[in-house]
């Protein structure tokens, strides 16, 4: 490397060195371009990107927010920022990010494929994991307390019985009984949590590949790829006349409702109501 190069120059050669996955080389030369010009939020990003590489998300992100000081319309500022929010298990922020990344995508007219696409819908599917685990152990608790609660029932009343001069077996037997079924009732119904926590989560295939959400009209595009109509017409009004996915050509009169998708998507709907928190 010669002397006395450049910022731009550095930069160039740290491309370089990013292309040939030599990163830690490429941060030393973007570290060197942004001393001698440390107002280009391009030099920040990138080294950004050669930290989230090496996994080394807290170094990333610092380089992304000072990248956001100095252009608060970069995508990839935003885009950077979200991926180490993820690995930060930051998953609100890392929404934030990664959702503003993509508007502003849309709004340049940046095409970055399904790459931002995919990172929201991992923060989005770890976030629900996240909620979901939460409650997951709020009703195990909530059982183990219920559960809790009938035993001191039951002993009390026993030693209630026992104190009044109540010694019959029958008695006894009686009031364990009804108290064993009061447990056998709460742990059925908690059984039944049970099974329908097994089946909290949207398949893929009813997500959207813009917003991610769950699509309320799907639609199939000439490429086979179905979207959510409000999704992908937005996409042809505010990017380009292009499928998303394919590349390929695509207007919005070619655009065919996807009615056995529709289907299944109002019957999923219908029978898991927890769906509109997704």
């Amino acid at each position: 490397m010669k002397q006395d190069m450049s910022s731009t120059e550095l930069k160039e050669q740290g491309n370089k060195l990013f292309s040939a996955r030599k990163f830690e080389d490429a941060i030393s030369c973007y570290s060197k371009a942004i001393i001698l010009n440390p107002q280009i939020p391009q030099y920040f990003t990138n080294r950004a990107l050669c930290y989230i590489k090496l996994h080394q998300w807290e170094l990333a992100g610092q380089d992304c927010r000072r990248a956001l000081e100095l252009d608060c319309s970069s995508v990839k500022g935003h885009f950077f920022y979200g991926q180490s929010l993820i690995a930060l298990e930051n998953y609100d922020d890392a929404i934030k990010y990664l959702q503003r990344a993509s508007d502003l995508a849309k709004d340049q007219r940046l095409n970055f494929g399904d790459d931002i696409a995919s990172q929201l819908r991992i923060a989005k599917k770890k976030r629900w994991t996240v909620q979901e685990d939460k409650r997951i152990n709020q009703e195990i608790e909530l059982q183990s307390y219920l559960n809790r609660l009938i035993l001191d029932d039951k002993e009390r009343e026993i030693a209630q019985l026992r104190e009044i001069g109540i010694r019959s077996q029958n008695e006894i037997n009686r009031l364990t009984e009804k108290y064993d079924q009061y447990q056998r009732d709460l742990n059925s119904m908690f059984d039944k949590l049970d099974e329908r926590r097994m089946k909290r989560d949207v398949p893929d295939y009813l997500c959207g590949k813009i917003s991610f959400d769950i699509m309320r009209e799907p639609v199939i595009t000439p490429s086979g790829i179905t979207y959510d109509r409000k999704d992908i017409e937005e996409h042809l009004q505010r990017v380009g006349h292009f499928d998303p996915v394919t590349r390929t050509p695509l207007v919005q009169e070619q655009l065919i409702p996807n009615l056995a998708l529709k289907e299944v998507v109002d019957t999923f709907i219908t029978e898991n109501e927890w769906v509109v928190d997704y």
